[in-house]
């Protein structure tokens, strides 16, 4: 069994609102023959209906049910089992892709997506929906074989898809994407507001790896074509999965050579440097609006802020 998340050292970033797991993912049983039948068959079962990203919450907690409590689905994906030490601890997890909420299951306005609800969640909670809904999207994207266009066939407890004409295996994908806090000689960040943003939102920069790219490179290379900026020393600080639909986002920073900031009103609207007196204000005062709390990049903003941005800036932050 993998050693449980909670017993790693953390990044500088810190324990991220969807990078938190307590759960083990239990990846050598997903082989056993009739592994899902066999679960769904158990009260000991905990099953996590998910219906376009949407999953039931009640509180603060999701509800999970017992497999009696809902008919079964066409697709079900074993999530793992819950480590010890947590509420429901050893029990084994499958994931229920429904069709549509469930009133029965939940009351309609009580089914809720995962940037609504990521914050307000426990470890094991935060991880089992983050899994879910990442695992779910795979499934809802690749139905049919990108060789010869064949529907696949659902295998190793969900996370292999085979080709019946060729025989080929596809599994889950993960797209990797940097996302970086760019500081310059007078400890100024740079923000920038995308094209597909309304005009005061605000965040910093970031982009998908290329292939055969380093992650170093691709930091590089996203700052330079959207802000027409040189950086050097990028310097990795935590990584967070963005099931939106299929992100890995890996956070740096790195320092500005030159700070003659210009977008490349392409992907970005405007690029501007930011002093944490001049956020503050302008985020107080509504004038901007900047990433929400279970985003990387809030959590690259305040590390450089010096805490959470509700809070005037002190003479003493680094």
């Amino acid at each position: 069994m993998t050693e449980p998340l909670r017993t790693l050292a953390l990044p500088p970033l810190g324990s991220l609102p969807l990078s938190r797991t307590d759960s083990d993912r239990d990846g050598d049983a997903r082989t056993t023959e009739n592994l899902l039948e066999k679960l769904w068959a158990s009260e000991e079962t905990k099953v996590l209906p998910l219906t376009r990203g949407k999953a039931p919450v009640e509180g603060t907690a999701l509800r999970l049910l017992a497999p009696s409590e809902l008919e079964r689905p066409e697709l079900l994906v074993y999530l793992g089992r819950i480590n010890e030490g947590s509420a429901d601890a050893g029990r084994s997890v499958v994931l229920a892709v429904l069709e549509a909420e469930d009133p029965a299951v939940a009351p309609v306005d009580r089914w809720l997506g995962l940037r609504e609800v990521a914050a307000s969640l426990d470890a094991r909670d935060a991880g089992l929906f983050v899994e879910a809904a990442a695992v779910a999207n795979w499934h809802a994207t690749h139905t049919h074989c990108p060789r010869c266009g064949t529907p696949t066939e659902v295998r190793d407890a969900g996370w292999v898809r085979r080709c019946p004409a060729d025989d080929s295996l596809h599994y889950p994908r993960t797209d990797a994407a940097i996302i970086v806090s760019v500081i310059d000689d007078d400890d100024r960040l740079l923000l920038g507001s995308a094209m597909a943003w309304p005009e005061d939102r605000f965040s910093t920069l970031a982009g998908f790896v290329e292939p055969g790219e380093s992650l170093e490179a691709a930091v590089v290379r996203e700052v330079a074509e959207e802000s027409g900026l040189e950086v050097r020393s990028p310097e990795y600080l935590g990584s967070q999965p963005w099931p939106f639909p299929a992100s890995l986002m890996l956070g740096f920073t790195a320092h500005a050579v030159t700070t003659d900031a210009v977008p490349d009103r392409e992907e970005m609207r405007s690029v501007r440097w930011f002093t944490r007196e001049q956020l503050f204000t302008e985020v107080r005062d509504g004038t901007i609006a900047v990433a929400g709390g279970v985003s990387i990049a809030r959590a690259l903003i305040e590390r450089w802020y010096g805490g959470p941005l509700d809070e005037e800036p002190s003479e003493a932050r680094p």
